[in-house]
């Protein structure tokens, strides 16, 4: 599971012209899901997005995490974060897990994240054609992959 992570000032989501989900201060989340992922691939990546400590303290330091800072998420499904490029210019997108498999993952994904922030995070809807609209705050941008966590 493959998650980059955006610190925003404001995000959203629009599908077929109406904004599914709107966020103010907080992570948007760019999500990638492969055959390969678990439960306990949700767990240990929405616990680390969580305790990110990128934002701001009194002093200006990334020091703070989400949770101290009231942040919101907003979570969008992207297959795309799997593409290869080794072979030509076209992408292959075979490591993207299938639908069967990834929304229900997916699914997991946003009550988990629920649960640990204990409020409602805002999302895309799986398979949609979505535009995103963001303002990165920094720009703060970070990959983690719940593949490779030593």
């Amino acid at each position: 599971m493959i998650a980059v992570v955006q610190r925003v000032s404001s995000a959203s989501v629009t599908i077929e012209g109406k904004v599914n989900g709107k966020i103010e201060n907080g992570f948007l989340v760019l999500l990638g899901i492969t055959h390969q992922d678990t439960s306990e691939d949700i767990e240990w990546l929405g616990k680390k997005m969580i305790g990110l400590r990128v934002f701001g303290d009194e002093e200006g330091k990334m020091n703070l995490d989400l949770k101290t800072v009231d942040g919101n998420i907003l979570l969008i499904s992207q297959f795309t974060l799997h593409a290869s490029t080794k072979k030509g210019n076209r992408p292959s997108f075979i490591e993207a897990a299938r639908p069967e498999v990834a929304i229900p993952l997916y699914e997991k994904m946003i009550v988990f994240l629920e649960q640990e922030l204990g409020k409602k995070i805002e999302c895309g809807q799986f398979g949609a054609d979505m535009k995103v609209a963001l303002l990165n705050d920094g720009p703060v941008t970070i990959l983690i992959d719940s593949k490779n966590r030593i």
